[in-house]
């Protein structure tokens, strides 16, 4: 066998050594690789050396790394790559199947690492940890580069075997240096008597190791302390209770906290949480529930229920004799008012009478008997049966009311200070007024403006037989100024409260019927008062309403009655305004004319209607609220002042004041179409309907006033007022329009007749008004003068103007030259 072998080994020297006769270039030789591969005769993988002259297998290259790493332990892949001379990608991709197939090696941080490598760090740990008797394990991770959990891990599977000792936050101990803390821990805990934070006690222990160390000594972590005290607990070689990790309570102390609150709740059967905490107890509740179960557990106190039979047989006597009492005067002082109810609620006849209605509970801890309440109730609503506003049949309540006499006898008690009534001598007054401003003037004006001013007061009338009949009336219904400023402030109301009892009232009456609150122990009556006010109120505000209904009731018919009558005239009055409306189309070419024409008509037929239309819907308001009002049926109209309007349309309600100022406030502009716009939205606004002027209804009105102002004219008689309205009929004969226009503007009306009348026509009419402003210059000139030549001109000048009376006249009865005829 042998000698086979040394035969084999010369014919391979003997090759080797033969010289070839051919010879192949590395080209040739990489061709005839890839041929080889390509014929599949090479079925296996090839891989290039870094320096490409070389091939390598991957099987080859797998036994080299694993060589490497069994001679090292610990190889990076980038060395690998770099010793064995193959391109990092094949590297790291037999690393990958080495490791997967190898349990004991791991690749960490493009390292491989072998576990015989942390064998040898763990007994090198162990030596310098004998000579130490504790290391860091961050100073070992940064010698040795790596992670600290990673050593950790390994290191703690190594412990006990190859490292002998203990490793407790990053840091490893001996088990020597482990018995010393321990006892140290120990001795410490044992010595505390009162509940304490183990973090205090960890802070001295460092430092007394770190003083016994030295400066070169490595800090304990108070993880290490509270690891060794959990184990000393576990053991029962430290007794006492541990909350939330920290808080340690010795064994000794509980006992003690427990025999003085059994001995605190067996005296009183009342203790407060506030008494515990201080006791170092942190959950009262929790606390007491377990060591009395039968106990009753309240906001501030726990209390045994013997406290809860005490109350009950007091609040059952309460309730039978119809009283009623304060529960914190029976229970302990120390009660709150919050626990007072809870106990109250918990009483059996606490609950049966208020499931039967007998009782109500006020506040936190008052009751009070059902009965007694109705007493309260009944003598209050008897009270209030004996109120009355004087004029009305609904009055107000007054906090300062101290008997029901005094709400009889004083109206300056209610709130309700405006009323309505007859005021006939206003009337007067301001017609002496007028009076006394005219003969206030100067009498250097000149005749024609003495002559318009009288004639102001001589205008033709513009409204049916039925309304001069109205305007002859002297007197009117007045609304009566307050006193003292009153005028200036708004008389607007709430009607659903000023008829209610207050809360003032309430009040009052209340301590006058129960005189003995402060001898409840009451320091703050409101406690008891805004309950019980708050419960009574209501229900004489029910009382009260009932008897505004039963008013209302009455007022119902009243109101129906007053808003047909309103609807009615205010149908009639607002065609006539339209009507005489029309004429004011005329003189749009004069503004000033036009602006005097507007004014007066705005004056003296739109003011009518406001001052009607205000008083009503006045009157309609105070009845809606449940007020009486005097008797309804009065045909005599309305006269408001300026003032006296706008104080009635600010106290309407909502938006129905805004519009009625707004009527008031055109009433004083000067366009016609602003004040009817105004009135429109208000009439809409108070749910009555306005009609509207059409052709048809135009000509019927127009005819009716024609034939009314033609039969004036026929029977008049006076000299000056005769001439007004027979202009105005000659704008209805000319122009079919019904001119309304005051003496000032008599002159321009006549003046646009000239080209509608025939010479002599105009002539008459034209002499006519001369002597006329004539005339009443010379009443004007002659007043307070009693020179008898005065009164001689006047005469003559009277005589002259009656003379001509018929052939003024003939002018209306022949009508102008191509007047059609009226239509019917």
């Amino acid at each position: 066998m042998d000698d086979e072998l040394l035969e084999l080994q010369r014919q391979f020297e003997f090759a080797q050594q033969a010289k070839s006769s051919i010879r192949l270039s590395e080209r040739n030789v990489v061709e005839l690789v890839q041929k080889l591969q390509e014929l599949r005769i090479l079925d296996f993988e090839l891989l290039h050396t870094v320096t490409g002259k070389e091939y390598i297998t991957p099987e080859h290259l797998r036994r080299e790394i694993l060589a490497e790493i069994e001679k090292l332990g610990r190889i990076s892949l980038i060395d690998l790559a770099d010793t064995i001379g193959v391109d990092l990608y094949y590297v790291e991709k037999q690393a990958e199947q080495i490791i997967s197939d190898d349990p004991r090696l791991m690749l960490i941080q493009g390292e491989i690492i072998s576990q015989s490598y942390w064998d040898s760090v763990a007994e090198e740990i162990n030596e310098r940890l004998q000579e130490s008797s504790q290391i860091a394990l961050a100073e070992i991770a940064a010698e040795l580069q790596v992670g600290s959990e990673l050593l950790a891990s390994m290191l703690d599977q190594r412990l006990g075997t190859l490292v002998k000792g203990r490793l407790e936050g990053g840091q490893l101990y001996t088990p020597a240096y482990v018995a010393r803390v321990s006892s140290m821990v120990r001795g410490a805990t044992r010595a505390i008597t009162v509940p304490t934070n183990l973090t205090v006690i960890w802070s001295s222990l460092q430092q007394l190791l770190q003083g016994i160390n030295g400066a070169s000594g490595i800090a304990v972590d108070a993880s290490f302390f509270q690891s060794l005290f959990n184990g000393l607990v576990k053991e029962n070689e430290i007794l006492g209770s541990l909350r939330a990790g920290v808080h340690w309570t010795p064994n000794i102390f509980s006992i003690a906290q427990k025999e003085c609150v059994d001995s605190f709740f067996s005296q009183n059967s009342i203790i407060s949480y506030e008494f515990l905490r201080k006791l170092g107890v942190p959950n009262p509740i929790q606390f007491l529930q377990s060591r009395y179960p039968d106990g009753i557990p309240l906001s501030t106190t726990f209390i045994h229920p013997s406290i809860v039979e005490m109350l009950d047989s007091t609040v059952e006597d309460i309730l039978e004799r119809g009283s009623w009492t304060n529960s914190l005067l029976v229970l302990p002082s120390s009660f709150e008012p919050q626990d007072a109810s809870k106990v109250l609620l918990s009483c059996p006849s606490v609950r049966v009478s208020l499931k039967s209605n007998d009782a109500l509970i006020f506040g936190d801890s008052f009751i009070f008997s059902n009965i007694f309440i109705k007493d309260l109730y009944a003598s209050m609503e008897k009270e209030m049966e004996t109120i009355n506003v004087p004029g009305s049949s609904i009055g107000t309540f007054s906090g300062d009311s101290l008997s029901s006499s005094k709400f009889q006898t004083d109206p300056s008690m209610f709130s309700e200070s405006i009323e309505m009534g007859n005021n006939s001598g206003r009337t007067g007054e301001i017609m002496e007024k007028r009076s006394k401003k005219k003969k206030g003037k100067s009498t250097g004006n000149t005749q024609s403006t003495a002559a318009e001013s009288a004639l102001d007061d001589q205008e033709p009338s513009t409204k049916s037989k039925k309304n001069q009949r109205k305007a002859k009336a002297s007197s009117s219904v007045q609304v009566a100024e307050t006193k003292a400023g009153g005028k200036k402030e708004s008389v607007k109301t709430k009607e659903n409260d000023i008829y209610y009892p207050t809360e003032e009232w309430v009040i009052e009456k209340i301590k006058t019927l129960i005189p003995d609150l402060e001898e409840h122990g009451i320091d703050d009556p409101a406690i008891i008062l805004q309950p019980l006010v708050n419960h009574l109120r209501p229900m004489l505000n029910n009382s009260w309403r009932e008897r505004r209904k039963t008013l209302f009731s009455e007022n119902a018919e009243k109101m129906k009655r007053l808003l047909d009558n309103t609807q009615q005239k205010l149908d009639e009055s607002f065609l006539n305004l339209q009507l005489y409306g029309k004429a004011l189309d005329l003189f749009e070419d004069d503004q000033s004319i036009s602006v005097i024409l507007h004014r007066h008509l705005l004056r003296t037929t739109a003011a009518p209607i406001v001052d009607m239309l205000f008083h009503n819907l006045d009157l309609h308001n105070k009845l809606k609220n449940g007020i009486e009002v005097a008797e309804l049926q009065n045909s005599e109209p309305v006269s408001l002042s300026t003032g006296e309007r706008t104080t009635i349309a600010k106290s309407f309600p909502g938006s129905l004041s805004s519009k009625a100022v707004t009527v008031a406030e055109a009433l004083e502009g000067k366009l016609m179409d602003t004040f009817i716009n105004a009135l429109e939205d208000l009439a809409e606004e108070s749910g009555m309907i306005v009609k509207k002027l059409d052709k048809k209804l135009e000509r019927t009105l127009l005819h009716s006033y024609r034939k009314d102002l033609t039969s004036q004219v026929s029977a008049e008689m006076d000299p000056i007022a005769l001439l007004p309205k027979v202009v105005s009929l000659l704008y209805i004969q000319i122009h079919h329009k019904a001119l309304q226009a005051p003496g000032r503007a008599i002159s321009f009306a006549i003046s646009r007749l000239k080209d509608k009348l025939d010479d002599s026509a105009w002539k008459i009419l034209s002499d006519y008004q001369t002597a006329t402003v004539t005339l009443l210059s010379l009443i004007s000139a002659a007043a307070g003068d009693e020179d008898d030549c005065s009164s001689d001109r006047i005469l003559t000048k009277r005589e002259f103007l009656e003379s001509q009376i018929p052939a003024l006249k003939g002018l209306v009865q022949k009508g102008a030259s191509g007047e059609p005829k009226p239509s019917t």
